[in-house]
C-alpha cells in the first residue's frame, strides 16, 4: 500500500507567535513532534527505524528507500529533483487536531523556544539531527567546510556519530566505517581515483582503513574528512546543512553520479580536481593516530554512583565541540525524577515508556508513514532549566531517552577541551 505524502510547506498554514505561546502553554513547556521521514536514492534502507515494512517506499520507487528519520529539524533534505519542499522538517502537532513546521515556530518565537540570547546569537535552531539506517554502506564522502560551502551559500557541516544498541541487535552487512586516508597517501593517489570515475569502481577505499563499529559508542568526524559510514543504525548531531561531495563512484554494485561529488562545487569547479581534492582536511584524513582523534566513548555527566540512588543514569555521547552535543538519559524502572538543563533540546526514546512532563512517552514497534508517535519531543529552554519531571512507569524496562542539544550548550562547556 503506498500512502499519501504528507502536504508540502507551501500548503500548510504558518504559525503566529500567540498559537506557539499557546502551544508552549498546553505542554508545560514541551512540544510533541511527528516523524520526519527521509528516503535516498543511492541507499538501501536497513528496515531497523521501525517503520512498517510496506511504507519503505512510501513516497515512490523513484525516491528511494526511508532510510533515515530526522529529529528536531529545522533543515529541509537536499534530495534532488522531485524533492517535496517540506521534507526533512519536523512538524508539531498542539493536540486541537493542527500541525504545524517546528521551522516556522522558531522564526516566529524562537525566543520562547530556545531562548531569546541563542535566538540572537545564532538566528535560529541550528542542529540537524537524524537517525540513519543502511543495508550496507555509505558511499565514502565528505562534508565542506564552512569557506568551501560558502562559496556556494550554504554552511559547512561537522558531525557526531552514536551507535544506540536498542537500535543495533542486528549489524546488517557492513559493521565497519571506511575512515579518513591512509598515512602516506597522496593527493596524486587520490586524483587517479576521481579520474577513474566512469570505469566503474575508482578504488578509492584502497587509500583508507575501515573501523569496526561498537554499539553505545561514537566518532566524531570534522569537515574535510572523507568517510564511508557502516550498517549500524546511527544518531547522528551534526550542524543543519546538508552538504557533501561523493568521493567513491561505486559502492556495493550501484553506480554514483558525478552529480553527487560535485552538488556543493561551484559550477565553474565541476571538474577541477585538484579544487575538489583541496576541498579535504588533508592532515586530519592522513592523522596516524585517526581513532584516537576522533573516536567518542560516553562519559557521565555525573558519577553513576550519586545518580543511581536519585533513579538514573546520564552520559554524554557526543561532545567535543561547541556545534551540538548529545546525552543519553536512563530512567530506572518504577522510578521519577526531575532533570534540569542548560538549554532547549529535541528527544527521542530509544527503550520504555512512561511520561515527561505533562506527555505520556512510549517507544513504538512500528509505525505506519503519517503515523503520530508518542517518542519524540520539544524541550523548550525555560522548560530544561526549571526542570522536567520524568516518570518511568515500567516495572522491569528502563526509560532510555537521547537528548540532542544546539550550539553553545553551558552544560556541555567543560568538555570542550576533553580529548575525543
Amino acid at each position: 500500500m503506498v500512502w499519501p505524502a504528507r502536504p508540502s510547506h507551501g500548503l500548510e498554514r504558518m504559525v503566529s507567535r500567540s498559537a506557539v505561546q499557546a502551544t508552549i502553554d498546553a505542554g508545560s513547556g514541551i512540544l510533541r513532534l511527528e516523524p520526519s521521514w527521509v528516503p535516498r536514492t543511492f541507499m538501501l534502507p536497513g528496515r531497523r527505524l521501525k517503520l512498517h515494512p510496506d511504507d519503505l517506499y512510501a513516497l515512490g520507487g523513484h525516491r528511494g528507500g526511508i532510510n533515515e528519520r530526522w529529529l528536531s529539524s529545522t533543515t529541509n533534505a537536499d534530495n534532488g529533483p522531485g524533492t517535496p519542499p517540506d521534507e526533512g522538517l519536523s512538524y508539531v502537532r498542539p493536540g486541537d487536531g493542527t500541525r504545524f513546521l517546528l521551522k516556522d515556530a522558531v522564526e516566529a518565537a524562537g525566543d520562547l523556544l530556545i531562548g531569546s540570547a541563542v535566538m540572537q546569537r545564532e538566528r535560529g535552531w541550528n542542529l540537524l539531527c537524524k537517525f540513519f539506517d543502511n543495508m550496507g554502506p555509505i558511499p565514502h564522502h565528505m562534508h565542506q567546510s564552512d569557506e568551501d560551502a560558502r562559496r556556494v551559500g550554504r554552511r559547512g557541516k561537522p558531525e557526531a556519530y552514536y551507535f544506540p544498541p536498542q537500535y543495533n541487535q542486528l549489524e546488517n552487512n557492513f559493521p565497519y566505517t571506511f575512515m579518513g586516508l591512509e598515512p602516506g597517501t597522496t593527493r596524486g593517489d587520490v586524483r587517479r581515483c576521481l579520474e577513474k570515475w566512469t570505469t566503474g569502481d575508482n578504488g578509492i577505499l584502497f587509500l583508507s582503513r575501515a573501523f569496526r563499529l561498537q554499539p553505545g559508542t561514537g566518532w566524531q568526524i570534522n569537515p574535510g574528512i572523507l568517510h564511508a559510514p557502516g550498517s549500524l543504525v546511527t544518531y547522528e548531531p551534526q550542524v543543519n546543512s546538508d552538504v557533501f561531495a561523493m568521493f567513491q563512484s561505486e559502492v556495493e554494485g550501484r553506480i554514483i553520479d558525478w552529480s553527487l561529488l560535485t552538488k556543493d562545487v561551484p559550477k565553474e569547479r565541476h571538474h577541477d580536481l585538484d579544487y575538489i581534492i583541496g576541498m579535504l582536511d588533508w592532515d586530519a584524513n592522513v592523522d596516524p593516530e585517526f581513532a584516537r582523534t576522533n573516536r567518542v566513548f560516553p562519559t557521565p555527566v555525573r558519577p553513576t554512583g550519586e545518580t543511581e540512588p536519585d533513579g538514573y543514569r546520564e552520559q554524554w555521547v557526543c561532545y567535543g565541540t561547541r556545534y551540538y552535543s548529545a546525552k543519553e538519559l536512563t530512567v530506572l524502572p518504577k522510578r521519577t525524577v526531575t532533570i534540569r538543563d542548560a538549554a532547549a533540546y529535541g528527544l527521542i526514546l530509544t527503550q520504555g515508556h512512561g511520561t515527561f512532563g505533562t506527555h505520556s512517552v512510549s517507544t513504538p514497534s512500528m509505525i505506519r508513514f503519517g503515523q503520530l508517535t508518542e517518542d519524540e519531543l520539544f524541550v523548550s529552554n525555560e522548560a530544561a532549566q526549571t526542570g522536567v519531571r520524568v516518570e518511568n512507569k515500567s516495572q522491569t524496562d528502563p526509560l532510555v531517552i537521547l537528548k540532542h542539544f544546539g550550539p553553545g550548550n553551558p552544560d556541555a562547556a567543560p568538555l570542550l577541551l576533553k580529548s575525543i
